[in-house]
């Protein structure tokens, strides 16, 4: 028995399923999720000593690559001085300084621990501040795991075929209302029967859940404009897009103000932290000056703000020309792997963000995103695991290239796409 099946055999037995997250299990391609003994740069080492070049870098939080010396130095500088106070901190303040001049959009931020914590925040606000109660979402997009947001999601849920989740209760998701992604015909169908009573529009500007599906021309400005018709609030889930993307977010790349925002994964520099950003006039209806409870005992916590603060010190424009230049020879490796191996795949991109799809068609939403082959990817997947690259676990993720990864690294790769690509035929 090799160390990871020891390892996943003890886990099993005290963890439901073997892990504490779903995505991090290989039940949707099959075999047994290695366990990490460490990572270092563009590269991630198992328990059995087997080394991978790293696309999953912690699902798009390590945008530096692993343990980057600045910001191990500074959790180390932080952890320190004090792990947790349940107290504010100068780094608390500090970090918002720079999310709210980097983002236009924001003039004030509130901190917490994930991203779903996060979103439930940004819901809980917009029904605050316009009185209203329902929330449309599209299908596919993931926005964590609380009640209300568990209606047709993408993800982990995707990934192993469950349509929602037991214990959602309907009066849950009463208030819920789905429409396909990139379709604004539905979206003004909705708004037709529930506009009046609309307190938010949540979207991912781009969509990086159900694999990654870009935004048609024109759908993020018709979301917006529905918005402001109906009087409701447009929200970003950017928790994979913010600060990935661009220095601003998706919303800074496409040129779209959104009412309220949520970042994570980057913005915590890979550790648990997550924010909620808009313009004060919409932030200052939370506790402790507003209406709007919401509250978190590790909430800012020092280790994270530090963490955050050093990797956006090192995210400026000539980096995020160097991260998408990485994602372009990744996609073009892909392209030509799966060429080459005679493969209909379709590879999408968003600047540094690579997706792929094993389907004769473009995918534009998530009933398309279904219907793509994923058992092919399945097969890929563990093509490349055995030839030391690491993909993530599932056909409704995406890909992250980092800042570590080198010119010798994509290359090592493509030789290794066509390699595994050639191998399923």
């Amino acid at each position: 028995m090799s160390r990871n099946e020891e390892l996943f055999e003890r886990a099993q037995a005290v963890i439901p399923g073997g892990v504490n997250s779903p995505v991090r299990s290989f039940r949707s391609v099959g075999g047994t999720p290695f366990f990490v003994k460490s990572a270092s740069g563009s590269t991630i080492t198992d328990a059995d000593g087997r080394t991978y070049i790293d696309y999953v870098q912690s699902w798009g939080a390590s945008i530096l690559g692993h343990a980057h010396p600045d910001v191990v130095e500074a959790i180390r500088d932080a952890a320190l001085a004090g792990t947790t106070y349940g107290a504010p901190t100068e780094r608390e303040a500090l970090l918002a300084e720079a999310i709210v001049e980097r983002v236009a959009s924001i003039e004030k931020v509130r901190m917490v621990s994930s991203g779903t914590e996060a979103v439930m925040t940004a819901v809980r606000l917009a029904r605050g501040v316009t009185g209203r109660s329902k929330v449309i979402k599209f299908a596919g997009c993931y926005h964590g795991h609380f009640d209300a947001m568990l209606v047709a999601a993408g993800s982990g849920l995707a990934t192993l075929g469950i349509p929602g989740s037991a214990g959602v209760t309907a009066g849950s998701v009463v208030d819920t209302i789905v429409v396909p992604y990139n379709d604004l015909v539905a979206l003004d169908r909705a708004l037709d029967e529930h506009g009046k009573d609309l307190a938010a529009i949540l979207v991912e500007p781009i969509a990086a859940n159900m694999g990654l599906v870009p935004p048609a021309p024109g759908f993020l400005e018709g979301l917006r404009a529905a918005c402001d018709r109906v009087g409701a609030l447009l929200v970003f889930d950017e928790v994979i897009s913010g600060f990935r993307v661009a220095r601003g977010g998706a919303q800074g790349r496409f040129g779209i103000a959104p009412d309220i925002s949520v970042f994570g994964k980057v913005v915590g520099g890979g550790l648990p932290l997550a924010v909620v950003g808009a313009p004060a006039a919409i932030m200052d209806h939370l506790a402790p000056i507003g209406d709007v409870y919401q509250a978190g005992t590790l909430s800012g916590n020092p280790l994270a703000t530090a963490a955050g603060l050093a990797v956006l010190s090192h995210l400026d424009d000539a980096a995020y020309i160097r991260l998408e230049a990485n994602a372009t020879l990744l996609a073009e490796g892909l392209e030509s792997a799966f060429e080459a191996a005679g493969i209909n795949t379709r590879i999408t991109q968003v600047g540094t963000l690579v997706g792929m799809f094993f389907s004769d068609s473009a995918v534009t939403n998530y009933a398309e995103a279904q219907s793509a082959n994923h058992e092919i990817y399945a097969r890929f997947f563990h093509a490349l695991l055995d030839r030391g690259v690491w993909f993530a676990p599932s056909g409704y993720e995406t890909l992250f290239p980092s800042l570590a990864h080198s010119a010798t690294d994509l290359v090592n790769t493509d030789e290794i796409a066509i390699e595994a690509a050639l191998s399923l035929v």
